[in-house]
């Protein structure tokens, strides 16, 4: 059976086929925290993409959807798209704070990053930038699961709501998916400055 016709066999493969690289190219050096660091970033671009997608794809679909009196309307977006997207949304988004919390745990920087660097020896400058990355992140997991995902259940009739609770659920989601897509910027240039230098 060809793996590429379902999801799974495609992530399995991928996954399959960069473990087998990494063995390739070094047998000892793909420890746990290159690990860490490693499921930290899949399952990043995952959580980030779809936050991108929805605020700059599925969002202004569904408004203009809305407009378009005589198309088919976003029923099959909101039933069938909407579920699943957020679904893989809400867990990558889990997943990518726990890995980043295990990364920095072994490295011996958690600590270290969500006091933002301020030990007794000064500013380590690695702490305070992972970490703004670090708490920029904790925010945005908090909006997806404290106000993203219990208001989206209300707007997309997971959850039964009245019309006006509906309507209040959207746009306390849309503000809070707007949030992260803000937050998102600055936490993704400390996660790349952290180790490869900020800008000047």
């Amino acid at each position: 059976m060809n793996p590429l016709l379902t999801v799974r066999g495609a992530i399995t493969t991928g996954f399959a086929a960069a473990i087998l690289l990494s063995l390739l190219i070094s047998p000892t050096a793909f420890g746990e925290l290159s690990l860490a660091r490693w499921l930290h970033i899949v399952s990043g671009v995952l959580w980030i993409g779809l936050l991108y997608y929805f605020n700059l794809v599925q969002v202004p679909a569904l408004a203009d959807a809305a407009q378009d009196k005589g198309g088919p309307g976003g029923a099959g977006i909101t039933r069938y798209v909407a579920p699943l997207a957020l679904l893989w949304f809400r867990w990558a988004a889990v997943v990518t704070w726990f890995t980043g919390a295990w990364y920095l745990g072994r490295s011996g920087n958690f600590t270290g990053a969500f006091t933002l660097g301020l030990g007794s020896e000064g500013v380590n400058y690695y702490q305070l930038i992972i970490g703004i990355g670090a708490w920029l992140g904790t925010i945005m997991l908090f909006n997806v699961w404290a106000l993203i995902w219990p208001n989206q259940k209300k707007a997309l009739g997971i959850v039964a709501a009245s019309d006006e609770e509906k309507a209040r659920a959207r746009k306390v989601a849309l503000l809070a998916s707007r949030t992260n897509l803000v937050l998102s910027i600055p936490m993704l240039l400390c996660m790349g400055s952290a180790t490869h230098g900020l800008p000047v």
